[in-house]
């Protein structure tokens, strides 16, 4: 095998074995072994970030089903964060309006 090729191999090794324990994790959980509140509402963010990703690594290796993937994701994770975009727009409105009100018109 080239050296390029061993890279490719090293980085692919590590995201298989990323993908194994998010699997297992998600399995466990299905099956009624809980990890607890965190460990399923950080699976809550991962799966969507996930689907993201391998959509995104579909769309660079030329695959047309990559964009399906990473926009169902990107709408699901969108959902998931909408809570935390409504807070950063509520705070945003509030600087504005104070910036306005502290504005000096000559």
């Amino acid at each position: 095998m080239t050296k390029g090729g061993d890279e490719i191999m090293k980085r692919n090794t590590g995201l298989a074995a990323l993908l194994i324990a998010f699997g297992a994790l998600i399995l466990l959980n299905k099956l009624g072994l809980h990890m607890g509140p965190f460990i399923g509402s950080v699976m809550g963010y991962l799966i969507p970030i996930g689907m993201v990703g391998l959509g995104y690594i579909g769309i660079q290796n030329g695959n047309k089903f990559g964009w399906l993937i990473a926009g169902i994701g990107g709408v699901i994770l969108v959902g998931k964060l909408a809570g935390w975009i409504i807070i950063l727009l509520a705070i945003g409105l509030i600087g504005y309006g104070v910036s306005m009100l502290t504005r000096r018109t000559v």
